[in-house]
């Protein structure tokens, strides 16, 4: 079994690891307009050199399909990077509507 992460892939943690990679923030509440400036962030960050980001959901206390979105957008625009993304500082709403759209854990 390969434990390298595959580009794209989102861990949700729930505790705050060292930092040792760019931090992204997601402000509260999230919007879907919000969304493509999230995504925009994330590419600049590859863009500098980042192989990987950590997007920071601490903030956001709504669990929501925007939020979910968001999620799922950063991912994707991870993904098409060719580059890895990992969620922290969930909240459990947020957690569980991750896990039911398949978009948590590992």
């Amino acid at each position: 079994m390969n434990s390298t992460p595959r580009p794209g892939l989102t861990v949700v943690e729930a505790t705050e690891p060292p930092e040792q990679h760019p931090v992204l923030v997601v402000p509260d509440p999230v919007t879907f307009a919000d969304v493509p400036h999230l995504c925009e962030r994330l590419r600049r960050l590859y863009g500098g050199g980042a192989a990987e980001v950590v997007c920071d959901l601490a903030a956001v206390t709504r669990a929501d399909l925007a939020a979910v979105e968001a999620v799922a957008r950063l991912r994707l625009t991870a993904r098409r990077a060719g580059r890895r993304v990992r969620m922290r500082n969930a909240g459990a709403g947020l957690v569980a509507l991750l896990e039911l759209t398949g978009l948590g854990g590992e």
